[in-house]
This record gives structure tokens, sequence and C-alpha cells, in this order.
């Protein structure tokens, strides 16, 4: 890259984000107060303030939130007069509850979803409870079995699928309809499959109109079982979870179809082979058809398919997609309101994720966005058809704003005018939305507007949660490394001497599917980081190559490779502290969790003495023991990459464990196995002269929550003081 063009790139990038000085108050954080983020001495949490609840009714011409002062309070608004109703409160609820039944409570103001300007739904003891705000009364719609999971209603036939032991239910007024019954003993249906990989969070998928229900049916019968040790019982009790691990046999999924007016199950004939992936299953408006995207287990083709519902057929080949590195779909079909024989698809097939107009029969008609920039979320169409609104990083990698974009001729227009991170909930006319923001230097500002983006109402206008607290300074920037710009975060301690020199904490995650910097609120940092700030240390992070939001060959960099360019681009980073005159290049320390485990380690024996101290929480050790949907799609199978693996494989590393490395597993973490450090544990003691610190957290799966994470980053933050 030209460095005139870098400079440019700086230039703007200093306004975008200068140095931001957070707060200038007296009190320091202690680590209660970092990690559960409430202040006990002054009874008020450290959590930026926002409006519970926040949502449009039906129609789109009001709008609720849940008041959180005490007594709590719900909020209904008319955005034409402003009126507020404010009839429904905790105690008016819990008062009709208790009348629906004795001694049904409820401590704070439950989830719930709207069913029209007058009836709420709420979900509460296996109940569907309706409570109706004119009458302040509650009615039951519909109870499930009190072991049904992943349960979804439908408002189409006021209907609930669920799932109880592998098999799925159904529950009406008529009573309760078992829809399958070989579930078990490798047999799962309902559920989330391809371990929650390309965008897929459920496993009932009801039609628009509710006749028909689309399922998911995962045969694990052949993939490897793997034993998870309860240590709390004695003696320690095994639970057996099935865990398909790169290169090994993978789980096959079906997908079936129920019918609810001939009461048949139809399995659409998807083929062979039974180990592809199955995804973004969505259901044509006349319920006819359904859509699917199916993708290989190479992940470098899919074909979206089109299937007739009554025959399980494969209708239509609709179109394919290639890569030479890899595919991920993850986001389903969006038909058109106003035309349902055309749908939007996503795809990143020019480089970065942007929003494609088809037909039903696969013909292309047109990319509606373009350029070196992603969408990020599409967030609906509006009921003419007219404009598709998004959510994107146009305006910059570290920010996200709301566009619409005519579905025409391809017309775009900004609708959030101030710089940070924005998301928007439209109402059903796409008339009005709501956008919330934050930036370095707002902690939160939620406002309503039109659909031209002009302000209509400031909703609210958070204060400074840390006012009282005195914060260091955070700056955002770029670097450069082999011609690939970088961004970084930096926070340094309060009130900070150049001519003095400071120890640096590097906090790494480096993995894809995540952004540690943004131009949001604390700049996507967190209140540890500001403790360590606050403790005398320098604060960095830095973006690497792999990790998300900056276009398929920045994240793509790293294929078949996984560790070696992550490595390069943090080694830039810190580099360029070393130029620093305020920094001991001499005391830096390096943290992460899962991917950033894995990257500590890496560091910490790739490029031994480079860091003084290293804790790695959930590292991934070896990738030929990880998960297959996740490591096929960056390093190929072990069997097709075998130089990539043993490249990124840690154990060949640790003789060169030079510094002080802390590691740290969950005993029951199902995701990064424990398997994996405990390895490394062995490897070290096979080389005899190799000594790494270690500590486990029994009961704890892949991260360690609640209470138990203050003992957490306090044994991690003695950890590095006492070592650097």
């Amino acid at each position: 890259m030209h460095s005139n063009h870098f400079k440019s790139i700086l230039t703007a990038f200093l306004i975008l984000c200068s140095i931001s000085l957070y707060a200038q108050g007296t009190k320091y954080l202690n680590m209660d107060e970092a990690i559960l983020m409430f202040d006990k001495e002054n009874n008020k949490s450290l959590r930026t303030q926002s409006l519970s609840a926040l949502q449009w009714l039906p129609g789109g011409s009001k709008y609720a939130y849940v008041k959180s002062s005490k007594p709590q309070k719900l909020i209904i608004v008319d955005i034409e007069t402003n009126k507020e109703d404010s009839s429904v409160s905790l105690e008016s609820l819990n008062s009709a509850a208790n009348t629906y039944k004795s001694g049904l409570m409820f401590k704070s103001f439950p989830a719930f979803e709207w069913i029209d300007n007058d009836n709420i739904k709420i979900f509460k003891d296996n109940e569907y409870l309706n409570f109706n705000i004119p009458s302040q009364a509650f009615r039951l719609i519909l109870s499930i079995s009190k072991n049904a999971s992943s349960n979804e209603y439908n408002y189409g036939n006021n209907q609930v699928a669920y799932v109880e032991n592998d098999n799925i239910y159904i529950v009406s007024s008529n009573g309760i309809k078992q829809i399958t019954t070989d579930g078990g003993k490798g047999i799962v249906y309902g559920q989330t499959v391809h371990r929650n990989e390309f965008g897929i969070d459920k496993g009932l998928f009801w039609s628009p109109s509710g006749n028909k229900l689309a399922f998911y049916r995962m045969d694990e019968s052949m993939v490897s079982d793997y034993a998870i040790y309860d240590n709390s019982k004695m003696p320690a009790t095994v639970n057996m979870i099935k865990y398909p691990i790169a290169g090994a046999k993978s789980h096959h999924v079906t997908v079936g179809i129920f019918d609810l007016s001939t009461q048949k199950v139809t399995y659409l004939e998807t083929g062979e082979p039974f180990d592809q992936y199955l995804t973004n299953i969505a259901w044509g408006p006349d319920e006819e058809y359904l859509y699917m995207a199916i993708v290989n287990r190479g992940q470098n083709q899919d074909f979206i398919n089109r299937y007739n519902t009554n025959s399980g057929t494969l209708d239509k080949v609709l179109f394919e997609e290639r890569d030479e590195k890899y595919i991920e779909p993850q986001h389903g079909f969006y038909f058109l309101p106003n035309e349902t024989n055309k749908f939007i698809w996503q795809s990143e097939r020019d480089g970065f994720n942007h929003l494609y107009l088809y037909n039903t029969n696969g013909k292309m008609i047109r990319q509606l966005t373009s350029g070196k920039w992603m969408v990020t979320k599409l967030l609906g169409i509006d009921s003419k058809g007219e404009y598709a609104y998004f959510e994107s990083s146009k305006e910059s990698p570290l920010e996200r704003h709301i566009y619409s974009v005519n579905i025409d001729n391809g017309d775009i227009k900004k609708l959030s005018t101030d710089q940070g991170t924005h998301m928007a909930i439209f109402n059903s006319t796409f008339s009005h939305f709501i956008d919330a923001y934050s930036s370095t230097t707002v902690p939160k500002r939620i406002l309503i507007k039109n659909q031209k983006g002009d302000q209509i109402k400031m909703l609210l206008d958070a204060p400074n949660p840390l006012s009282d607290y005195v914060l260091g300074e955070t700056s955002i920037f770029p670097i450069i490394n082999e011609g690939t710009v970088l961004y970084c975060r930096m926070i340094t301690p309060p009130n900070y001497d150049k001519t003095k020199k400071y120890p640096v904490v590097v906090y790494v995650y480096g993995g894809p599917h995540a952004q540690m910097i943004s131009n949001s609120w604390l700049a996507g940092s967190n209140l540890w980081m500001q403790l360590m700030a606050q403790k005398g240390y320098i604060v960095f992070t830095l973006d690497n190559r792999g990790s998300s939001n900056r276009g398929h060959e920045f994240e793509s960099a790293t294929f078949r490779n996984l560790g070696t360019i992550e490595m390069a681009d943090q080694i830039a980073g810190v580099n360029y502290l070393k130029n620093l005159p305020y920094v001991d290049a001499n005391r830096i320390a390096v943290h992460g969790w899962s991917f950033g485990g894995f990257m500590t380690t890496s560091l910490m024996t790739r490029q031994a003495g480079v860091f003084k101290v290293g804790v790695a929480g959930g590292p991934v050790i070896d990738w030929s023991l990880y998960e297959i949907m996740y490591t096929e799609r960056y390093m190929d199978t072990p069997t097709e990459n075998p130089e990539g693996y043993k490249n990124a494989n840690l154990t060949n590393y640790v003789n060169n464990l030079q510094d002080k490395l802390l590691m740290i597993h969950g005993c029951d973490d199902d995701v990064v196995l424990w398997q994996h450090s405990l390895l490394y544990c062995k490897s070290a003691v096979d080389v005899g002269n190799t000594y790494l610190d270690y500590f486990v957290y029994p009961g704890h799966k892949h991260n360690v929550l609640g209470k138990d994470r203050v003992h957490l980053m306090q044994k991690i933050t003695d950890y590095i003081i006492e070592n650097l």
C-alpha cells in the first residue's frame, strides 16, 4: 500500500476516533465492580443505561419499553401524539398473576411478545399466558410439558411445537400430538444441527400460516462418544456427548415436513453425501416450497435449492456458489412482501457480504449493494417492496450505520448521522425506526427516526456510568503490516507520564467471527482492561487478519495455516509498542481465551522471548481435536492439510517455552475439550524441562461465568502482576 494512501486513512481515522478521556472521577475499580459491573457502595450499575424490552407494537404506531425504576412499569407511547400509557406495573401484573393462579408472581418484568395492541404473550412455568392490558387479566393460551425444550409458538394456528426426549410434539387446544417416535440413542429431532455453525440457531420452522412444520432430524449415531465428567458427585459420573472431530465421521442431517392437514411427515430428498450441511431454511410465502442452502463438507461450494413440501422432491437448483477457500452462508432468504416470487440473498461472492435480488426461478435480477464494505445485517423491506434497509460497515470497519437501498435502482441513502455503532429496529410499516447507538464519547443514545432518517424524538441520552471513576485514555488507531491496515486499541494508565516506561498487557482473540475494536462505548473494551490500566499497565488489542467484518480476503488470509499470519500481525503490534518511548519493551504480557488461548500459547512458544508472561484460557492446542464444521472450513481435513495441522499443533513447541505461562480450562468444556490443555501439560512433562502453571474450574464449560468469573479474573490479574 502506498504511503500517501495510508496517510489519508490515518487522517480520516483520527477525525473519527480521536483519543477520548471517559471519566475524570476519583474512584478506582475493584475486581467485583470490573467483572460484575455493579458499585455496591453507591448501589448503582456500571452498565450503560438502556431501555429494557424496547420494541414496536403491531401496526407500527406505538412503541413500548419497561421503565426500570421502582416500581417497574410498562410504558406504551403513541409516536404521533406522544401520549403515554403506564397502566401496567410489576405490581399490577403480579396482582393479575395471583388472581389467575395463587402464588404465581414475577420478580421483575418478564420477557414478552406483543400479540396485538391490547395483549401480550408471556411464557412462564411452561405455560403460554395472555395478559390483556385493558382488563389487567391473565388467561391460559397453552401449556406444554415441563420437560419441553426448543419450543416454537405459532400465531397462525395457536399451536406450539417442542422437543421432549429428542422427539417432536405439537400441542394445541385439541391436545398433544407426537410427531416423531424414534428420537434418542443418537437420533435428535427439532434442535440445532452442525454445531450451530452457518447461522443455525434452531431446529423447528413453522410455515407462514402455520399449516406445516419443518424440522431438522440429526443422526449422530456414527459420531464418536466423548466423556464429560461431573466431578461434583461421588463417585464422579459421566455425561456422554457426541463430538465430531476434524477428519472423522460427521453426523447426518435431513429435513422433515409435517403437514397438519394430512398428519403425515415427508422428508426432503436432499441426497448424498450424508455428511453435507443443510442450512438457511426458509419457507416460501405460499408454503408450497421450502428453500435451503446445501453446503458440501469441504465448505467450498453450496447449492441454493427449492423443494416441494408436499412430495419432498427437489424442485429446482436455483444457483450455486463456489470459492477456492471456503464459503459460509449464514443468512436466510428474505422474500419481498409485495412480490413473493422475489427474494434477497446475502453473499460474499465479490469479497464482501452484499445483497442480491433474485427471483424464485434462480435468476439474479441485480446486485443491490457493492463495494469494499460489509452488509452486517438486513433489517427488512418495506411493504411496497421499494426499499431494503440494512446495517453496514460502509462508513468504516469500526462503525455500523443504517442505510436504505432502492430495490429498483440501487440508490443508497445513509439514515444514521452520528459517528459510532448503530443498531436499528423498524416498525411494521417501515415508516419509523428506533436508532440506538454508542461511540467512544457517547455511552448510549436511543432515538426515534422516520424512514428518511430525520430525528423525531430522543428517547434516551444515557449518562456516563463511570463518571465517579478515574480511567485512562483510550485511543483507536491503525498500523500497517505487509500492506494491510490493522486497527488497534490502546488504554493508557490514568495520568500517565510519557517520560516513564510502563508494562503492557496485550489482550488477544484473533479468530474468525469476532471483532474486538469498534467506535462504541469503551471502544469494545471491558472494565477489567480499565482496571489493569488503573494498576499501571498499558492495555493493547489488535484485530489481526482472520478476524471479521473486513471482507473475505482479510478473513481467509489464514486459510489452512491457522496461527501463523495472526501471529505476524500481533508481533507487528508489539513492534509498534516497543517503539513507543513510554513502553517497557521487556515487560509485555499476553492474555486470551478460546481462539485467544490458542493465540496466547502460540505467541509464548512460536514467538518465544517476546512476551514475559502469558495467560491462556480454554485454548485449542491441536486442531485435529476440534469440531469438524469450524476446523475444516479454515484448515481442510488433517489428511488434506497435514503440514498445516502440524504447524498449528502447539504440543510441537512446548520445549520453546522460556517464560511464565498460566493455562486455564473449564473441566466441563464441551466446545474446546479439556483434553486440549491436558495434552499440553503431558507434553510439558514429556519434554522434562518445561514447567507451565495450570488451573482448572470444575463445573464450568467453555466460559467461567457468574460469581466465579471474579475469581478467574483475579487469578489472571495476580499472575500477571506477580510475573511481569
